[in-house]
């Protein structure tokens, strides 16, 4: 059986580094984890063949060769998703599809492919492997059970080309024990975290080890100290001595919430593990609007000390933000920018809210006749799927107002020179250059030093990092690019809009 599993395009968005990537000759920043998880799921006797659209073009030698075509994809996939669809169908190949865009939406998609598989693959896939085994296949297979992660199988890494990513990603945990009304994580996959085993962790480690990587892991866990009682005790200590014994091949990155800065314990383990950047859900200052989303966990704590907290542990905090709460007042957009100016956090996410439909919010929305379109899956490019309280013209112009404020050239590079001056990076992550990144310092060279806008801006932060912080340089470097990156990406949103 040849199976063919397909990862579908990302449009340009926030997170795709599209502009970033360039300087350093990658592609796509992480692999498609889903998929390669599935490829362990399957017969080891089948033949199987990935490819990643964002790496690699889809040839039609290759639908040919399939038996089965395996499609997973995001809601922001959607567009490249029925391109795929129309390609196979038209060479009249079996399709086979699943993950979050069709688990949220099947109704789509039940008269345009062969078979859904909704819902976590432990669990379905297996049900459909018996069928097709026993020639009664089914057109939907979903469960509301939720897997044992225990269960779960080593990912297999030899189907990608490591080389054209910037990073790899491993997976600890599913679910989460909060219940924002704007999040879909619990109606997903539920509200217990479920965990893997540090074994497992340890043989996932050691597999992308053997490979011959030697950068940034991202645990893609949507919180990852949902569970910090096994975390602290069991999964945390094995990584530290896995990782000391390697002498630290790798640096961690990941997702948590804020209460992380409560837990000391748990920040010094993160540290010691070799983790250098987290990516909070901070959402808004507007306390009212933390209530009215239930992220009472932001409600309890100082936002900004808790993000300083986390920084002085070596961590870079990346940040999560939202415009458009029922309760917001016009005076958040000012309030965004100076909280983000003042924290130092360099890669804000500030997006608009948008309902996807598996959420209390959406819910909430359909009953007040609020819900206007489906959600994009992409809450930065000025799309908005409900009629908000606050006049739209005026959300719209104050979220422009907020991008500027924060990723305007002298904005961005003030705010970056003020992050490095007191900013101590974990000394256990190693920065190893290569030869592509020679290459990437000779491009950020020409187009930041010559010809952008604000070369200026970019050689006062070289020139203050070299003679004041000269081992941060990297650091500097990084930020530049994603900095150029977030003001192409918004330019290219906004001229869309007013196209």
């Amino acid at each position: 059986m040849n199976i063919l599993l397909l990862y579908p395009q990302y449009p340009e968005t926030f997170w795709s580094f599209k502009y970033a990537l360039k300087f350093v000759s990658k592609r796509a920043v992480n692999p498609p984890l889903g998929l390669m998880t599935i490829s362990s799921i399957l017969p080891e006797s089948w033949k199987k063949k990935l490819i990643d659209l964002n790496v690699e073009k889809l040839r039609e030698k290759d639908i040919l060769w399939a038996d089965y075509v395996f499609i997973s994809a995001m809601n922001i996939q959607e567009k490249s998703v029925h391109e795929i669809i129309d390609r196979c169908k038209h060479l009249e190949k079996k399709v086979v599809c699943g993950g979050p865009l069709f688990t949220e939406e099947p109704e789509k998609f039940e008269n345009q492919v062969d078979h859904l598989i909704l819902n976590e693959a432990e669990q379905t896939l297996p049900q459909f492997l018996n069928d097709l085994k026993e020639g009664k296949l089914k057109p939907i297979y979903q469960t509301d059970q939720f897997a044992d992660l225990k269960n779960t199988p080593t990912p297999d890494y030899s189907l990608i080309r490591m080389s054209k990513y910037n990073t790899m990603s491993i997976q600890l945990t599913r679910g989460c024990p909060f219940n924002c009304e704007f999040c879909d994580i619990t109606a997903l996959f539920g509200h217990k975290v479920r965990i893997k085993s540090a074994d497992q962790i340890l043989k996932e480690l050691e597999a992308i080890y053997q490979s011959g990587w030697r950068k940034s892991v991202f645990f893609v866990d949507d919180n990852f100290i949902g569970n910090k009682k096994i975390l602290k005790s069991t999964i945390l200590p094995a990584i530290i001595q896995w990782m000391e014994a390697k002498k630290y091949p790798f640096s961690f990155l990941t997702e948590a919430s804020i209460n992380l800065a409560n837990d000391e314990e748990l920040m010094n383990l993160m540290e010691k593990a070799g983790f250098n950047s987290v990516f909070i859900g901070i959402e808004t200052t507007e306390l009212s609007s933390l209530k009215e989303c239930g992220k009472t966990q932001n409600m309890r704590l100082d936002l900004k000390q808790s993000v300083f907290k986390i920084q002085k542990k070596g961590m870079e905090v990346m940040g999560g933000f939202i415009l458009g709460f029922d309760s917001d007042p016009v005076s958040i957009f000012q309030k965004q920018i100076d909280f983000i100016r003042e924290t130092g956090i360099i890669s804000a996410m500030v997006g608009l809210l948008n309902a996807p439909k598996k959420t209390k919010l959406y819910n909430r929305l359909k009953k007040e006749n609020r819900i206007i379109n489906n959600f994009t899956g992409n809450n930065t490019d000025l799309s908005i799927n409900f009629l908000p309280k606050m006049d739209k013209k005026i959300l719209l112009e104050g979220y422009k107002k907020v991008i500027k404020g924060i990723y305007d050239g002298k904005a961005y590079y003030h705010r970056v020179k003020d992050f490095i001056k007191r900013f101590t990076p974990n000394p256990r992550v190693k920065h190893r250059p290569g030869f592509i990144y020679l290459i990437g310092f000779f491009r950020i060279f020409t187009r930041l030093g010559i010809a952008d806008t604000y070369r200026n801006e970019y050689w006062n932060l070289f020139f203050w990092t070299l003679f004041n912080r000269p081992k941060l340089m990297p650091l500097a470097l990084t930020y530049s690019v994603y900095g150029y990156h977030f003001r192409k990406i918004f330019k290219d949103f906004f001229e869309e809009k007013n196209r």
